[in-house]
């Protein structure tokens, strides 16, 4: 494979994001008085979220997917050792899909990049590089994908093709290899790889509809793309033609060093979790952003992502925020919310609580320890969103920490990253030189 080479630099800035899912980011939060709990598997609900956030000028919104329920176990531990089932909170169950939801909003928005959650196990890596290729020409520009690796037994037995992989997340946690872990990220790596290849498989002028020779395609421009790894091959070319992008970024979320070497070799973009107490940060729990930040680029060191066609890792950090509103201070509704919760909440991700000036200035520190951009999960939806961008953007931006609302940009001019060369790509034929003859 030839390396791509980046043709137009393109300027990074400090991005914000938000993450949506269900009702909002705390188990209660459908039970919230100002929530919409009858209308969350509907459109329009999910329209008016992602309409919100685009009219208030947030760089993206990335759309929460799974491959089980949320009370599922997620490693299925309980049944393998014959367990009964633990009773599951009063939580939202179910989702609608995050790739058609972002393909149905695309056409509805104007300018807020869309990143559905894709889980690579147990689907078929040909339809997941070109349903997401689409969503880009849908979106004009505007499409990403947040890559996902299933563990869940749940998942597995749902699907029926292959049982789940034996994982130890203690043993993650601590630094230690883990087998199961492993096949995971080196099938979805493949995943991500074969989907790079089947974008590049048409040339930006495949398509000539030439009526008088009756030529749609110019065949030589496309290409097949020859993808062969340990667990699949693709050949293609795909089906869908380039799309305005060329390469959707790439996103995934990393708690470890097997998912920043991950990150480090085939996305664009890594979320990750500094400052969270959380058993469930894994080994990211409780440091700081500049030692996350630390680990992810000796990661990315490790690897020539120049001759992988990638450019400088961008680390986007998460942030759980329940702002102050009139009424009620957040602190307040986050003890409302855990009271019916029957518990305290719990994240992966660190929790924010409290006047935007407060959140600003923490954003800002993460800033300051090098994380290229945050992107917000809001406690409660659509309070906190509207929040976030009533409140806290301004706040942000008066600290130069977010942009304006501005013409439409691809998500990978939001991202920072050039136009994206295609590997594939013939030479343009040139004219031979010519001497000059005296007059």
């Amino acid at each position: 494979m030839s390396p791509i080479t980046n043709t137009k630099a393109a300027e990074a800035q400090f991005t914000v994001g938000v993450a949506l899912d269900g009702a909002g980011w705390h188990p209660a939060a459908w039970r919230e008085p100002t929530a919409r709990a009858a209308e969350i598997f509907s459109p329009e609900y999910w329209h008016d979220l992602i309409a919100r956030a685009d009219a208030a000028g947030i760089d993206y919104a990335t759309i929460e997917d799974a491959l089980r329920l949320q009370s599922a176990d997620p490693f299925g531990r309980g049944a393998a050792r014959g367990l009964p089932p633990r009773p599951a909170p009063a939580i939202v169950e179910g989702r609608l899909d995050a790739l058609l939801v972002a393909s149905w909003v695309a056409p509805r928005t104007r300018g807020i990049g869309l990143i559905p959650t894709v889980t690579t196990t147990h689907t078929e890596p040909f339809h997941v590089a070109t349903a997401l290729q689409t969503l880009d020409h849908i979106s004009e520009g505007r499409a990403g994908w947040q890559l996902r690796f299933s563990a869940e037994a749940a998942a597995a037995a749902a699907f029926g093709r292959k049982p789940a992989p034996e994982i130890d997340a203690e043993r993650i946690a601590a630094g230690e290899p883990d087998a199961g872990l492993d096949e995971l990220i080196g099938e979805a790596g493949d995943a991500a790889e074969s989907a790079r290849r089947l974008w590049d498989s048409w040339e930006d002028d495949a398509v000539i509809r030439d009526v008088a020779t009756g030529r749609f395609l110019d065949r030589d421009r496309v290409h097949h793309i020859d993808f062969a790894g340990e667990r699949f091959s693709v050949i293609g070319p795909s089906i869908v033609p380039r799309s305005p992008q060329g390469q959707l970024p790439v996103t995934l979320l990393a708690h470890s060093a097997p998912v920043h070497a991950l990150a480090a070799r085939a996305a664009d973009v890594v979320f990750v979790t500094p400052e969270s107490p959380s058993v469930r940060a894994g080994a990211s729990r409780d440091k700081p952003a500049a030692e996350v930040v630390a680990e992810v680029r000796a990661a990315e060191g490790a690897v020539d992502r120049a001759v992988l066609g990638l450019e400088p890792l961008r680390i986007v950090a998460d942030l759980v925020v329940a702002l102050d509103a009139a009424g009620e201070r957040a602190d307040e509704r986050l003890r409302r919310l855990d009271a019916l919760a029957g518990g305290g909440f719990e994240s992966d991700a660190a929790l924010a609580v409290g006047p935007a000036e407060q959140i600003a200035a923490r954003i800002e520190e993460w800033r300051d320890a090098g994380v290229d951009g945050v992107r917000l999960r809001p406690l409660t939806l659509p309070g906190d969103l509207d929040a976030i961008a009533d409140g806290l953007l301004p706040v942000l931006r008066a600290r130069g920490l977010a942009g304006r609302a501005e013409a439409p940009r691809t998500l990978r001019e939001r991202f920072g990253l050039p136009e994206a060369a295609n590997r594939y790509a013939t030479a343009p034929a040139t004219a031979p030189a010519t001497e000059e003859v005296a007059a």
